[in-house]
């Protein structure tokens, strides 16, 4: 009998081999994904998703509209199919990108044919396996075949589509991929200096609710740090921008909440004096941080120095997925099938349209 939580264990730590394998991939796919992004010359691009890739759709978003000028939102597929006219404007000019794990979950089919049928410029796909209607039925595929998983929860996979729409905004943005290499290293040595901080904090049984902080393209990934520890352990967990953690929700921190804080060097005073704040009002604190501790409370893991902010997206995810694992494991369950949840929702496509 399979062990609990085996399958998301064992993707978590393949991350860095994983990765290796995404960004060579990506790295031959360089030249074709800038001619096409030139031809296309957008005027804007939505990233779309469900679940975890919707959260990922959000990070993508932010990155690559910072990185080329371009506006660009990230949307749930549902919105694109049902609302349409409240999402997209001017689909003649925009590229829709669609990211999804299995390449197969309804409302990202039916997002992408109401994109078609209301005469949208492109449709990109992001995915984990190619013979698939986003994998086959888009324009063009960025493919992380190295990182399909066993997990309904989302890891490895997540990261490393991630990835692909790090390097999409640098190869859109004229910048160099370079960076991007340098993660796989990072990555082993993150999951190998915090995984017993991860699991020593994430199983303490004093700390009932768990606060994600973010901003700018980390917001995406604070969510999905939320997702996941909501996923796996069935535990209170939100996810905030750090600024408007003050603006109300703030007041739910005491000696039980876990503040987790994802800290660029962008606003980098700014948002950790929100952790400052949350550890005066009690809060145990957890910061990912690429510029030291810098007098920050509580745990610090730092992030790979040297790299800019848009090439350190993916880094902050290992450490955080090890803390909803730990988590689920302590508290007697399967991470790799949580309850209720199914690795593809699948719906009545014709509804939707």
């Amino acid at each position: 009998m399979a062990a609990r939580g085996q399958y998301t264990y064992a993707e978590i730590k393949s991350q860095p081999d994983v990765w290796r394998a995404v960004l060579a991939d990506a790295a031959g796919e360089a030249a074709r994904v800038r001619t096409a992004w030139r031809t296309i010359s957008p005027k804007q691009v939505l990233f779309t998703g469900c679940g975890s890739t919707y959260y990922l759709a959000r990070a993508a978003a932010a990155l690559l509209q910072g990185m080329t000028g371009v506006p660009a939102r990230g949307v749930p597929a549902s919105e694109i199919a049902l609302y349409t006219p409240e999402t997209v404007a001017r689909p003649d000019e925009t590229l829709l990108v669609a990211v999804s794990r299995s390449g197969t979950t309804t409302e990202t089919e039916a997002a992408l044919e109401k994109f078609r049928q209301i005469g949208g410029k492109a449709t990109w796909g992001v995915t984990c396996y190619p013979q698939t209607p986003v994998g086959e039925e888009t324009d063009l595929v960025l493919l992380a075949e190295a990182a399909q998983e066993e997990s309904v929860a989302q890891t490895r996979s997540f990261s490393s589509m991630l990835l692909l729409c790090e390097a999409l905004a640098a190869i859109a943005g004229d910048a160099d991929l370079a960076p991007l290499q340098r993660l796989s290293d990072a990555a082993a040595t993150l999951l190998a200096e915090t995984e017993e901080m991860a699991k020593a904090t994430a199983t303490r049984e004093d700390l009932g609710r768990v606060f994600f902080l973010g901003a700018g393209p980390l917001y995406g990934i604070a969510c999905e740090a939320m997702l996941k520890m909501k996923e796996m352990s069935i535990t209170q967990s939100e996810a905030y921008h750090f600024l408007e953690f003050r603006h109300g929700p703030k007041a739910m921190v005491d000696d039980q909440a876990l503040v987790i804080g994802l800290l660029a060097e962008r606003a980098f005073d700014h948002n950790a004096a929100v952790l400052r704040e949350c550890a005066e009002m009690g809060g145990e604190i957890v910061t990912l941080s690429p510029l030291g501790a810098r007098d920050l409370p509580g745990q610090v893991v730092g992030l790979p120095e040297g790299l800019p902010d848009w090439a350190r997206t993916a880094a902050y995810l290992p450490t955080l997925q090890l803390m909803a694992y730990y988590r689920s494991v302590h508290k007697g369950l399967d991470p790799d099938r949580p309850r209720n949840l199914t690795a593809v929702i699948y719906l009545d496509k014709e509804s939707l349209l």
